[in-house]
Parts: C-alpha cells; structure tokens; sequence
C-alpha cells in the first residue's frame, strides 16, 4: 500500500504543537500566541473568526474603520453623474463614471476593492447584480456605498474602511491587523470589530449569540478564545 501523506508542514506541526486545542485563550494569549506562530517568509495577516447563532432571515453586514490600518490602499470606484461624479474625483476615487464603468463591468471587469453609488443609478448598477453581487462589491445602503455623501465615503474607504457580512452558516471572517504589527494594536483592532458585531445581535435571537470566536494567522493553527470574559 502507498504511504499516506501527513497534511501540513513542519513549520504548521511545530506551530500547532504551542497550543492547546481543548483551550480557550484570552485575547492577550491568543495574540502573542498567532503572532509568535507566524512564521512564514511574508507578513501574515491575523483574522478573527466569529460563528454566531443566526437565523436564515437575519443579516448582518456593515463596514468598520480599524483605530490601526493596515494592508494596501483600496481602489474605490463610485457610480456618479455631474457634480457627484466631480466629488468623488476630488475626493480621491480610482474610477468615476457611470454607463462607461457599468459597460465594462458586464464585460467581466471588477478591477477595484469597494463600489460606491449615488442613490440615483442604483436601478441600472442593480442590473450588475451576476457581476458584482458574486463578488460583494454590489453597492448597499448597509454598509454606507449607497449615498450622496462621496467626499467623506470614498476618502474613509481609501483609508482602510472595511465591510464584513455574516456567511449563510452565521459565520463572520475579518482580518483585523498583520503580524508584523505591535499586540496592543492588533488587540485594539480585534476588540473594535468584536464589539461592532455584538451590537448587531438580532432582537429575536434566543439563547446565546455568539458560538465561537478564533483568531488565527495566514499559515498558522486557529486559537478559541475565551469570548464570554470580553465585554
């Protein structure tokens, strides 16, 4: 019979075998855990994973501006006419326009990090919905990319402002800082997007809200942590 292959590498085996997996740690612990395990040749990025009890009819889906940025800067495309489209120039935009950007669109092109909208044209950017939709970059009220107000939206977004949204298993993913960033940041970072998510409990959900939280790097093991001692 073939030899079986053990799944990972000897860098992923020593990281795993510095944690305890029956353990739930602080957020103080994870973090120097996560970081001391980032080992590899690029600097990882730290996530946190969120499971939360939700209902198929429940949302939740927002954006967060981290106190710490990290990461390169997004382009921002915005959908405006006249002096709307004007304002977002101004205000730093990648790409302006609004028939010409949609045209390219339906040809497969989605060379930008974040869609904005004047409220105006969302009934034909709507129409983009098998394009942009698959990719979340469908503009939303929600998460603010649906508004007159560009100067303000577009330079937050070039500046680091996120959106996060809730998988259908009630799963929320966000990266919250890289390795190579100082504890106290990434625990800054961590907890702004911990509280943000726990403001968006569901009136109607019954029991507990939150699952799981994890933090983890790119390469390394995943470490649960002791949610119910956050407040």
């Amino acid at each position: 019979m073939p030899k079986v292959k053990k799944i990972g590498s000897k860098r992923y085996s020593k990281a795993h075998a510095t944690i305890d997996r029956k353990k739930t740690y602080s957020v103080d612990e994870a973090i120097a855990l996560v970081k001391q395990n980032a080992g590899a040749k690029f600097d990882e990025t730290i996530e946190a994973v969120v499971n939360l009890n939700l209902l198929s009819k429940h949302s939740i889906r927002d954006t967060i501006s981290f106190k710490h940025g990290f990461g390169k800067e997004k382009r921002v495309l915005v959908f405006a006419r006249g002096d709307k489209a004007d304002e977002a120039t101004k205000a730093g935009a990648d790409f302006v326009g609004a028939e010409d950007l949609m045209e390219k669109i339906k040809g497969g092109w989605v060379d930008f990090d974040v869609a904005i909208s004047t409220p105006d044209l969302m009934k034909d950017v709507g129409k983009l919905g098998q394009v942009l939709g698959k990719r979340g970059l469908m503009p939303n009220p929600k998460t603010g990319t649906v508004t007159m107000n560009l100067e303000s939206t577009v330079k937050a977004f070039k500046k680091g402002r996120v959106e996060y949204r809730a998988e259908k298993a009630g799963i929320v993913h966000m990266a919250v800082g890289k390795a190579s960033m100082a504890a106290d940041a990434l625990k800054d970072n961590f907890l702004m997007f911990y509280e943000d998510v726990m403001k968006k409990r569901p009136s109607d959900i019954k029991g507990d809200y939150v699952r799981k939280v994890c933090l983890t790097s790119t390469m390394g093991p995943g470490l649960k942590i002791d949610f119910k001692k956050l407040k």
